[in-house]
């Protein structure tokens, strides 16, 4: 966020001093061209499951949230880029009414792409875990009318909480909020674990004979967890480290990778609709007759 680049560049130069550590700086074309990249395979994903009746389920839906939440990401650096570069050319006015304005709507898409992320892993979690122990019951607990009414609650809480988030994130109450929201996610997505970890024990059988598509799932969404955690963590462990610790010279030798951290997020959305490509056979066909012009659209 550009608020957090800001702080960032303003305790920087006074914790640079303190620190040995140079300042990692990458070119803006590299941050632009994945942003790109990661923008057009998730449309790709959202066209692949709207055009194919096959794949509109429950699951898919929810993938296509995360999808969404990945492309808001891309899409909030190339916003910025595209907003640096008028300001460079002298069409905004530094810091002027117009960019500040501006600005906030883009920081907005940044919480809104990490909220979404957060809410639509943690509801893939809750699809898997009912797909694997009530299967029998699954289609008429995870309906597609309730799918819908989760996802629209989910997406209005996202919205709201972001432009909260904007607006006071000067605030280190929001800056504690923000960062929260991250563990937490991880708890009860490791709660769900622990759980389907002792019911499998106790229905060893049972799940034996689930469909081989139901383990698959959990396993695609164990791999989404790991890469968000690994795109993710480094930029809420930046924020806690400016917040708490500016000046001290070890938390300013994180700092200074900054963009490199920058950089992962935005290789999030780039690697996620690989996954889905690799682990659903469903949706590997459909980005097929996407990418070949298939006479079967």
């Amino acid at each position: 966020m550009k608020h957090i680049i800001n702080s960032h560049e303003n305790i920087n130069n006074t914790a640079r001093n303190n620190s040995d550590c140079p300042h990692v700086v990458l070119p803006e074309e590299i941050f632009f061209t994945i942003s790109i990249v990661g923008v057009l395979e998730n449309l790709i994903v959202l066209l692949a499951v709207f055009k194919n009746k096959n794949l509109q389920a429950p699951m898919y839906f929810f993938i296509c949230s995360l999808a969404i939440s990945d492309m808001l990401g891309s899409l909030y650096k190339i916003l910025e880029n595209i907003l640096i570069i008028l300001r460079n050319m002298g069409y905004l006015k530094p810091r002027g009414s117009f960019e500040t304005t501006a600005d906030d709507i883009i920081d907005s898409l940044f919480v809104l792409s990490l909220l979404g992320s957060i809410f639509s892993l943690s509801v893939i979690a809750a699809d898997r875990y009912i797909t694997i122990f009530h299967a029998l019951r699954y289609h008429s607990i995870v309906t597609m009318r309730r799918t819908v009414v989760v996802l629209t609650v989910i997406w209005t809480f996202c919205t709201g909480t972001g432009i909260t988030m904007v607006i006071f994130s000067h605030h280190v109450p929001t800056v504690i909020t923000f960062t929260s929201l991250f563990p937490l996610m991880l708890v009860f997505i490791l709660c769900l674990y622990v759980h389907m970890f002792l019911l499998a024990r106790s229905h060893t059988r049972k799940i034996s004979t689930l469909p081989r598509a139901n383990m698959k799932g959990a396993i695609t969404l164990t791999i989404l967890l790991g890469v968000f955690i690994f795109c993710w963590a480094p930029f809420v462990l930046h924020v806690l480290l400016m917040t708490f610790c500016p000046s001290n010279p070890y938390c300013a030798c994180y700092m200074s990778l900054f963009q490199v951290n920058g950089m992962l997020i935005m290789c999030n959305a780039v690697i996620d609709p690989f996954i889905y490509a690799f682990r659903s056979p469903e949706l590997r066909d459909a980005f097929k007759k996407m990418i070949f012009c298939s006479r079967y659209w």
